[in-house]
């Protein structure tokens, strides 16, 4: 039975943003810019929301298939979102290489938007609250990186690089935390299994 949770959502829209970071992504949209590359905001945002969607229902299918569980998944999720937060927090590239070339769909909404990083976090989200509320929050995501990519000049102007700066690094906090969170919920399960 499908069930929605107000709270779930909010949990799950922040995550999401975190690892979407299309805040911190300003920088990379205004040199792509810079460059005469043309970035369309809808087209952008609405690429990235059917590749993740896609993802988040056939994910799980496809690791059916090699035989790797949904809490076994979480788990490594889990790192790779311990991850990407040290990434924002200590300003390291670890896993992420943004090939910035081209157009607005490649390389901005895949991988830049939908990529490793994403499809982990929605099969970690979905290991962890019910899918409406994920669902629910990939579409406020998504409403969110067109607000941005739509305004960007105008946020860029009005939070300037430091304001980016603190919340790049606010957000890699709140990352560490759910992941730490993710980690712990996920294991136990796993344990369970095992016990």
């Amino acid at each position: 039975m499908l069930e929605f949770s107000i709270r779930d959502t909010f949990s799950a829209t922040i995550v999401l943003f975190a690892v979407l970071d299309i805040l911190g992504s300003i920088p990379i949209v205004m040199a792509m810019r810079d460059r005469g590359t043309v970035i369309k905001p809808f087209q952008t945002a609405l690429v990235a929301f059917i590749i993740l969607l896609t993802f988040m229902f056939l994910g799980e299918a496809v690791l059916g298939f090699f035989g790797v569980d949904i809490n076994s998944f979480a788990v490594a999720g889990a790192f790779v979102l311990f991850i990407l937060g040290l990434e924002m927090v200590l300003g390291k590239d670890i896993i992420r290489n943004d090939n910035m070339s081209s157009a607005s769909i490649v390389p901005l909404a895949f991988p830049l938007l939908a990529g490793p990083g994403s499809f982990t976090t929605l099969l970690s989200l979905r290991a962890e609250f019910d899918t409406l509320s994920v669902v629910a929050a990939l579409i406020i995501n998504t409403i969110i990186v067109y607000v941005v990519l739509s305004s960007v000049d105008f946020i860029n102007k009005l939070i300037g690089a430091n304001g980016i700066y603190v919340l790049k690094k606010f957000f890699g906090i709140i990352l560490l935390a759910i992941a730490v969170r993710l980690f712990a919920s996920n294991l136990s399960s796993l344990m369970s299994h095992f016990g």
